[in-house]
Parts: C-alpha cells; sequence; structure tokens
C-alpha cells in the first residue's frame, strides 16, 4: 500500500509539472496539433483527408473576428477570470431538466478544451478543464488566450483556425476580413460541420446580422490593457 500511494504521489505531482510546463512553453509558441485535430483525422474514412490548420499571430488577425467571436461566445471574456458564473448558473439550472450536460462555457474554457483535452461530455474532462482553465488565465493574457483560440478551433470539416477558415470561406487572409465575413464564419461555431459560413443559410444569415448589431453595441476591442 504504501509503494502504490509513493507511486501515485509521484504521478500526481508530475503530472501537475508537466501540465505547468505545457502551458508555459504555449505561452510563447504555437500550438501545432490540438486532439479534435488528431480525432478528426482518423474518424475521416474518405481517401481525401483535410486537415488545413495555418497559424497566424493575432496582429494578423482582423479585429472584426476578434471581436465577433466575443460577442458570439463569450461577451465577458475580458471581464472575467475565466469562468462565467451567471452562465454556469443558467447552464446547470437546464441540465437539471434534461441529462445532457450542456453550455455555460467561456471562450478561456473553450480554449482549454480544445488545446489540452479530447472533445467528450463527462466530469472528468470538465473538471481538467477547470484545471487548465485556471492555469491559461494565471499564466497567459487574455490577448494570448484569444490567439490560441482563434488559432485551433475547429471552423468547418477539418477546418481548423480563423487563417485557414477565412481561406476556405472567403479566400482571403483573416487579416482582410469584413464585419459581415467575420460575423458569417462566427455564426457557425455552435455546429461548425453543419453549417456553411458562405454561401449562408436563411438561419445563418440571420446570425450573421444579430452578431453584427452586438459588434457594434460593444463597441472597440483593446486587449491590449488587458492582462
Amino acid at each position: 500500500m504504501k509503494k502504490t500511494f509513493e507511486f501515485l504521489i509521484k504521478v500526481f505531482f508530475w503530472s501537475v509539472v508537466s501540465s505547468v510546463a505545457l502551458v508555459v512553453l504555449f505561452k510563447f509558441v504555437p500550438v501545432p496539433v490540438t486532439p479534435l485535430m488528431v480525432i478528426r483525422y482518423f474518424e475521416n474514412t474518405s481517401e481525401k483527408q483535410l486537415w488545413k490548420h495555418n497559424w497566424e499571430p493575432i496582429e494578423n488577425i482582423s479585429k472584426n473576428i476578434q471581436l465577433a467571436v466575443i460577442c458570439t461566445e463569450d461577451q465577458k471574456f475580458l471581464k472575467h477570470n475565466g469562468f462565467d458564473i451567471e452562465a454556469i448558473e443558467k447552464a446547470y439550472e437546464n441540465n437539471k431538466k434534461g441529462k445532457r450536460i450542456k453550455g455555460g462555457s467561456t471562450i478561456s474554457q473553450q480554449t482549454a478544451k480544445n488545446v489540452f483535452l479530447w472533445p467528450s461530455r463527462s466530469w472528468l474532462r470538465k473538471g481538467l478543464e477547470t484545471y487548465f482553465t485556471f492555469l491559461i488565465e494565471k499564466i497567459w493574457s487574455k490577448e494570448r488566450i484569444l490567439e490560441v483560440y482563434l488559432n485551433s478551433i475547429e471552423m468547418g470539416n477539418g477546418i481548423y483556425g480563423i487563417e485557414a477558415a477565412s481561406q476556405y470561406w472567403f479566400k482571403k487572409p483573416a487579416a482582410k476580413l469584413t464585419a459581415y465575413e467575420a460575423a458569417a464564419i462566427a455564426s457557425i461555431l455552435p455546429s461548425p460541420r453543419k453549417y456553411r459560413a458562405n454561401p449562408a443559410s436563411a438561419y445563418i444569415t440571420k446570425r450573421k446580422h444579430w452578431i453584427v448589431r452586438q459588434m457594434q453595441f460593444y463597441g472597440t476591442l483593446e486587449l491590449k490593457a488587458q492582462k
């Protein structure tokens, strides 16, 4: 029993050390691949396996798409410490009415999940997501979190990151996305493999106009002033 306990302590210690080291590393270097990319690659049984992922620094990413995803996914992004308590409480109440673990995730939580974890719904994964969210909020800046999020999120079938999405949907670099193009891409984020940013369906068009209005209400996005 003593040896087993000592072994578990060592496993726990080195797991914490390695996870912190990985978060520190990704504070400075691009994230080359995520667990979801690998899983999707092997799920795709077609002869033509798509995997488009082009990392771009946030300076090369249009402010329009930065603002669009914040307005769509997490309007309190610059104010919270990684967790939107009000949204979590609402999600909890909704979950009590059904069996599905649902909603409430901030951009920070989604980034932690996308970069470090697997895409399933379980309390174990949610617990690890909370741990990694805490780490990136402490070690990364808000600007870095958004940069990693925009470069790693799934934005279509085999499309990862805003640069690949911009080229795929609008045949232009992410730096040149207009407000409506950015809103169109942000519109598909709930189900990026189900919806198309261009040409947009009636549903996506409606969401796109709603997002543009939210962007106008939100105002200027200033990340540099944030931690």
